[in-house]
């Protein structure tokens, strides 16, 4: 028999192809925290005050207390575009409407 879908997991989990995962690597001090931080107020989560000095993702007390990450952590964020057209065709039609990715960071 076929399988039933799950409405609440495909609604939380949006197929591979509408997924990325971003890894930011960066030296010591050259501020991985503070892009975080900005991405995520990007996505309304913290507010443009905040961006670059929360730590948002430094959930834990000493990393808070000492300014420093110490674990890794994630979130996922969401992202809005509108796909490019291959072809003068599609360039014509009329506007396409905004899709939405997840962006796991």
């Amino acid at each position: 028999p076929p399988q039933k879908k799950n409405n609440m997991s495909s609604a939380l989990l949006p197929p591979p192809s509408q997924t990325r995962l971003v890894t930011i690597v960066a030296h010591v001090d050259h501020g991985k925290t503070t892009l975080a931080d900005n991405l995520i107020e990007s996505n309304g989560i913290i507010g443009e005050r905040l961006a670059g000095t929360i730590r948002y993702l430094d959930f834990d007390e000493e990393e808070q207390r000492r300014g420093i990450t110490m674990r890794t952590s994630t979130i996922a964020l969401r992202h809005f575009y509108t796909p490019v057209g291959n072809n003068n065709k599609e360039k014509k039609k009329k506007k396409k409407e905004r899709e939405t990715m997840v962006v796991h960071l």
